[in-house]
């Protein structure tokens, strides 16, 4: 099963969701997981922000999910030279055994055009990137994935369900 996860930090807590899919167009969920955080570090300063590593992890965990893909709405890489983001520190932690798609609506100065993909109906792109699954392939899977905007429906879910917690 592939999931979509997000994560919405709250002061010193964070709610986390994941968004079960089979197909890459589909319309609606398999299954949805929420998980709440009680307490998280406070970022670091000067460093990456990587708080919501530990809280997809727990979300993982806690439901005993076994994911074949794991789609972040964030970046893998920050550039084109593979500066880690979140989602490479993400597939790090699951051992390498579970690649990961990054999509992103901001901008890097380091991503160039390689990197986005063109969504139905809309001007701009969305980012992609990944670790342990070929940029090319991914990148016609987000193109594929349901919605008639910039961000698939999918992924508006998952970050619904993590802000809304319902």
């Amino acid at each position: 099963m592939k999931f979509i996860v997000a994560v919405h930090i709250e002061g010193a807590q964070a709610h986390a969701a994941a968004v079960a899919f089979e197909a890459w167009d589909a319309a609606e969920a398999t299954k949805t997981y929420l998980t709440h955080i009680p307490q998280i570090e406070k970022p670091v300063r000067g460093e990456i922000d990587l708080r919501e590593l530990p809280c997809v992890m727990q979300l993982l965990q806690e439901h005993k999910l076994e994911p074949e893909l794991l789609v972040i709405d964030g970046f893998v890489h920050l550039d084109a030279d593979d500066t880690p983001g979140l989602g490479h520190h993400l597939f790090h932690a699951l051992a390498g055994r579970v690649p990961v798609v990054g999509v992103s609506k901001k901008r890097l100065p380091g991503l160039s055009s390689q990197f986005e993909v063109m969504r139905e109906e809309e001007a701009a792109p969305v980012l992609v990137t990944t670790a342990g699954i070929d940029i090319g392939a991914a990148k016609v899977r987000v193109r594929s994935m349901h919605g008639r905007k910039r961000v698939p429906t999918l992924m508006k879910l998952a970050a619904r369900l993590a802000k809304n917690r319902d």
